[in-house]
């Protein structure tokens, strides 16, 4: 399998960022892969969508696995730019595949399908190698 991994999380000066994303390149697809941890913010979202965005005017549709392990929602703002990333990529993503560890967690992704014309499917925190060999399936 050739893999290579690209990281694309920008560098932000005194500040920890809640939002890790890279790119993934398994099998000749490009997979997206965005952890999440904390509770997010706007700024957050400020790094995540330009890098997003570019990887789609590249790449097209975007296969992607989206780990929540250590998510623990959003502040106000942040959920806010989460409702606009959603509504403007209604159709960028092809396959979202959501790692979890808790119930509310296996709830958003049927809370989510309205909200893209992406497959969806759950996977739990242990199963990232079920979730890529999903992504990776034609």
């Amino acid at each position: 399998m050739n893999t290579n991994t690209n990281t694309l999380t920008p560098e932000r000066p005194h500040k920890e960022s809640r939002i890790s994303i890279q790119l993934d390149e398994e099998s000749g697809l490009k997979i997206f892969v965005v952890h999440v941890s904390g509770k997010l913010t706007k700024a957050d979202y400020e790094d995540f969508v330009p890098g997003f965005e570019r990887l789609v005017q590249q790449h097209g549709k975007l296969r992607v696995l989206f780990d929540m392990t250590g998510f623990h929602g959003w502040e106000a703002g942040a959920l806010w730019e989460d409702i606009k990333f959603d509504f403007k990529h209604f159709g960028d993503i092809e396959r979202l595949a959501m790692i979890g560890e808790t119930k509310w967690e296996q709830g958003m992704a049927a809370f989510c399908k309205p909200f893209t014309k992406a497959t969806i499917r759950y996977f739990d925190h242990g199963d990232e190698a079920g979730a890529r060999k999903w992504l990776s399936e034609m």
